[in-house]
């Protein structure tokens, strides 16, 4: 089955690689000298698009870092903007209920959006209802980061937070794949066969500090929270985000990968982790 991707890009990476010369001795004989020298090749890399399977798989992650972070004392954005809407604070009442209404809204739009997928409606209604609700959930959006932007630090450490980094993560782990020259088709950057597994050889990628690596997580992990919060995008908007970026990507001599996706979805996010989660 052929990968359906959301973007690729090509890296190089240096390969040893036999090279023949042919010279002439001093008798006129010819000499074949073969030595091997270390050339660049391309590898493309691809992140793909996910099935509804896989979409379902990353939603269930999110929804459990969300409680086991709530377990844990941690607040939503929604508790803590009812907090502030009902003691003051940095949030005028006002915005603090503004923004908690609207985070109420996006709450309702993604359970009839799921509520769609799961249930056989038709394909064409399913598609046409799919459509109206993505374009009613990225307004919603929208409207609460251009709220929360004044207010950033104020969020930065919610659960909502915590399982958008999760659930970024388990895209970035298990839709990221490579493909070199000599290979006849792609195959998963990141090896095992759960998430769990892919997960540990990420902390191994992590703790490498391999230069390739470290080129391949920062570009993918700013197309996957592109694509996140903008899943209508074309390839010309990917390739337009990549050029913007390249001249800040030159100035970081140790990228992380990314998992901290930021309101406009261009900052790299996951922080270096040192062992595995719980």
């Amino acid at each position: 089955m052929e990968l359906k991707e959301i973007y690729n890009f090509t890296i190089y990476e240096e390969k040893e690689t036999p090279v023949e010369t042919v010279s002439k001795d001093a008798e006129g004989n010819e000499v074949k000298v073969t030595k091997k020298e270390k050339v660049k090749t391309p590898v493309k890399v691809i992140l793909k698009k996910p099935s509804r399977r896989q979409i379902e798989e990353a939603d269930l992650e999110y929804s459990v870092e969300m409680s086991r972070c709530v377990k844990k004392g941690i607040l939503t954005k929604a508790m803590l903007v009812k907090k502030y809407s009902d003691t003051g604070g940095l949030m005028s009442e006002t915005e603090a209920k503004g923004l908690y209404q609207m985070y109420q809204r996006l709450m309702e739009l993604q359970r009839e959006y799921t509520e769609n997928e799961t249930v056989n409606k038709g394909e064409a209604n399913r598609q046409k209802k799919t459509e109206e609700l993505t374009f009613e959930m990225a307004k919603v959006r929208d409207q609460i980061v251009k709220t929360e932007m004044a207010y950033q630090s104020l969020f930065d450490h919610t659960a909502d937070m915590k399982a958008q980094n999760r659930l970024l993560l388990w895209y970035i782990i298990n839709l990221t794949f490579i493909q070199r020259e000599d290979e006849d088709k792609p195959s998963p950057y990141f090896k095992g066969e759960d998430f769990e597994d892919k997960l540990e050889d990420y902390y191994v990628k992590e703790e490498s500090e391999e230069l390739q690596y470290f080129e391949i997580a920062r570009k993918i992990s700013r197309i996957a929270a592109f694509w996140f919060y903008n899943q209508g995008a074309t390839t010309q908007d990917y390739e337009a985000l990549m050029e913007d970026k390249s001249e800040e990507a030159e100035a970081v001599e140790t990228p992380e990968v990314a998992v901290e996706a930021e309101a406009e979805a261009e900052k790299s996010p996951v922080k270096k982790k040192t062992k595995k989660a719980s």
